[in-house]
């Protein structure tokens, strides 16, 4: 791993998680929403699939900056969820809550780097750096394991306490007939932009890892 492959996935680490800390005081203020306390508030951010994400971004990246050897499924599955997870983060903003929201003051800074800046920092990592070689068709299939689990419970969490973190899954306002279909339709995304990760991972320039060109550990 060279040295300008570290700065970036450092950098886009950092960013990720400065968003976290600019984000905590805002929610932990914000008495306009669900919940009563600034603990609650500041709880509940970590159930939000950006968040969520953001974070694992975060340490998919210092992963790859501080042991970039690492090869096992579970750090190369990482990797998959923190790429594809951050494109359906922003591609889900950009095209349907962005004319929800309206941010104010730092939260314009906080929204540019979940809903853009990390993406895009992320994405050119990617694309950039790799790590190559680690994308099979057992990665793609774990991989799907997070955005299902994150939505299993949101709704049953949603069903609990009568709040939903977005509008497309908002078993109150559009059944569950409606938020299945959508779920189906978010699960059908990730798939396909797994599996054409994998298949962009295969023609870019790097070679697989010796341990998994070997073994396929």
């Amino acid at each position: 791993m060279g040295r300008a492959a570290t700065v970036w996935f450092v950098l886009t680490a950092v960013a990720a998680v400065v968003a976290l800390a600019l984000q905590i005081p805002i929610s932990a203020a914000d008495t306009d929403g669900a919940f009563d306390t600034p603990a609650a508030r500041v709880a509940n951010l970590f159930t939000l699939f950006t968040v969520l994400t953001t974070l694992v971004v975060a340490a998919s990246c210092l992963q790859c900056a501080l042991r970039p050897g690492l090869v096992s499924t579970f750090w190369r599955t990482l990797r998959v969820d923190a790429v594809l997870g951050i494109v359906i983060v922003a591609v889900v903003y950009h095209t349907l809550l962005a004319g929800l929201d309206d941010p104010q003051g730092t939260e314009v800074v906080v929204n540019l780097l979940w809903h853009t800046a990390v993406p895009i920092a992320t994405v050119l990592g990617w694309l950039a750096f790799g790590p190559r070689g680690r994308v099979d068709v057992r990665v793609v299939a774990w991989s799907a394991l997070y955005p299902l689990a994150w939505l299993a419970f949101t709704l049953a969490r949603g069903a609990v306490i009568g709040w939903y973190p977005y509008p497309f899954v908002d078993v109150a306002e559009l059944g569950y007939a409606q938020v299945a279909l959508n779920c189906l339709g978010i699960t059908a995304l990730f798939l396909s932009l797994a599996t054409a990760l994998m298949a962009v991972d295969r023609i870019l320039p790097g070679a697989a890892p010796r341990a998994l060109t070997r073994s396929g550990a």
